[in-house]
């Protein structure tokens, strides 16, 4: 079934001189608007082109890949205004409009927005910035440590807020982040928290305790694990703390703490130790 705004397979059916069209199936020909032809190219062939409604209302289709396809949201630049609405550079020769009643405040010639691509009511691709309609911050269907994908949309005072599967807001918090992230990156992640509100918190790092009640318990069988010694304590970097546990240093700073307290454990500069361990424990 052919996609609109997407990415398609489809069958070379006529030539005709420098003309290519293409079996759309049910939609009739496709035209290959590409001046320039893939190398060779002759009926039978298939081609990976991406299929777009034309200015006339016909269906067109280029080899060229765009930044975005529909259902993407992604940072795109405005490279021109006019009586209609703002235009972004999309790497394609027609640039991507978006509406006057698709933007919430006025676009500016030269700066970037976030964006997500859409089919109007005449199946023509367009963006919008009011992107908060089809994303949700509250969680019903994702689980504790499921793997997502990501999508760096920006940077706040907490850390930096995230897409989840294209569908949800989540939040990587500034103080658990040991690498770089830029908006508009795209990476995978991990769920480490749906809160009491049903908002998400994130992770990049598979959460290594999830089989545990708490970080308390996952510390203790960690000991147990090696031989009631483990190369960690208060004074080791965050990077190691977050690279074994996936927390950060003050969520193990408190866990050891409570531990040590109840006389489980015992601290020195560089490890801890489990107290009265025994190998068959």
């Amino acid at each position: 079934m052919l996609s609109i705004g997407k990415i398609n397979k489809l069958t070379i059916v006529k030539q005709q001189g420098a003309s290519v069209y293409l079996d759309s199936g049910t939609s009739g020909k496709v035209l290959l608007t590409d001046k320039q032809l893939p190398a060779d190219c002759q009926v039978g062939d298939i081609l990976e082109v991406f299929v777009y409604v034309d200015s006339d209302g016909h269906l067109a289709a280029t080899t060229q890949v765009p930044l975005a396809q529909v259902d993407d949201i992604t940072w795109l630049k405005v490279v021109s205004l006019n009586y209609v609405g703002a235009f972004l550079d999309w790497g394609l020769r027609k640039d991507l409009l978006v509406p006057f009643s698709e933007q919430h405040h006025e676009m500016e010639v030269g700066r970037s927005y976030l964006v997500k691509v859409f089919l109007d009511d005449k199946n023509r691709i367009a963006a919008t910035t009011k992107i908060d309609r089809y994303l949700s911050e509250e969680n019903t269907d994702f689980k504790v440590g499921q793997k997502v994908s990501l999508f760096i949309a920006d940077q706040t005072e907490l850390g930096f807020k995230a897409i989840v599967d294209s569908s949800h807001w989540g939040l990587l918090y500034q103080n658990e982040l040991f690498q770089t992230l830029k908006r508009g990156q795209r990476l995978d992640g991990y769920i480490k928290k749906i809160r009491d509100d049903y908002k998400i918190d994130l992770s990049l790092h598979k959460p290594t305790y999830d089989e545990f009640e708490s970080l308390n318990d996952a510390i203790l069988a960690k000991l147990k694990d090696n031989n009631g010694v483990l190369a960690l304590s208060d004074k080791s970097p965050p990077e190691l703390i977050y690279a074994t546990f996936g927390v950060s240093k003050k969520a193990f700073k408190q866990a050891i703490g409570t531990l040590y307290k109840n006389k489980l454990i015992s601290l020195d500069k560089s490890e801890l130790k489990l107290i009265k361990f025994s190998a068959d424990d």
